[in-house]
């Protein structure tokens, strides 16, 4: 599926924030402190995804 560039930026900023999360969980292992941040991960996930569905249904590039 060839995507636009606003496409791939949006997809970048989502995986480097989920990414910030995640290492964020794994260096606080235990603490309750990794158990929301691996929480807010998981809800970070589903929100790019539907920022992406929608990108996809409005975008000219990608639809």
């Amino acid at each position: 599926m060839k995507t636009c560039h606003r496409f791939d930026t949006v997809r970048a900023e989502y995986e480097r924030e989920i990414g910030f999360m995640l290492a964020h969980s794994k260096r606080y292992e235990g603490r309750p402190a990794a158990k929301s941040s691996a929480k807010q991960a998981a809800s970070t996930k589903q929100r790019m995804a539907r920022a992406l569905n929608s990108h996809v249904g409005r975008c000219p590039e990608c639809g």
